[in-house]
């Protein structure tokens, strides 16, 4: 009658054991679904500087590609001219993620009419280069705050 006692208590004990367990991994499981991407979530680039930004594009010569209407830039060869879009009438389209995106992988938007304004290769790419690897975060959010303030005052357009 011992040993069963004994046998009895055992399993009462491990039968426990794998209960917890069970309702542990069970709460577990629920906390980290909590925890996981809420609905509707979406990247909120930190806060940029639009001064910076025209300073940086400037220094990186975006403005070779690039026209900016009621900007004075320093002079571009013609060859380079056009190679990129007109950047003052995109600023009420888009969020400044939008352009973040885009300076750090220009192939993930390109628009339909691209091919024919020049501004993909042969191979339906952007002839955008991608800047994910020479840019800071700081500077992206920098650049896209500039690009989103030439929807103000003093812009063509706008």
């Amino acid at each position: 009658m011992r040993q069963l006692t004994l046998l009895l208590v055992t399993l009462t004990v491990l039968f426990t054991s794998c209960a917890k367990d069970k309702k542990g991994a069970e709460e577990k499981h629920a906390e980290m679904e909590q925890h996981g991407t809420p609905p509707g979530w979406t990247f909120t680039l930190p806060k940029g500087d639009a001064a910076e930004g025209r300073n940086l594009f400037i220094k990186m010569e975006c403005y070779k590609c690039h026209e900016v209407k009621g900007e004075k830039f320093p002079q571009a060869a013609a060859s380079e001219k056009g190679v990129g879009s007109e950047l003052s009438q995109m600023a009420a389209m888009h969020p400044p993620e939008f352009f973040a995106e885009s300076i750090i992988n220009p192939n993930a938007v390109i628009d339909p009419d691209a091919k024919e304004r020049g501004y993909v290769g042969p191979d339906g790419k952007s002839k955008m280069p991608d800047y994910s690897d020479l840019l800071t975060v700081k500077q992206v959010a920098d650049l896209a705050a500039y690009l989103v303030s030439l929807k103000g005052a003093g812009h063509a357009g706008h």
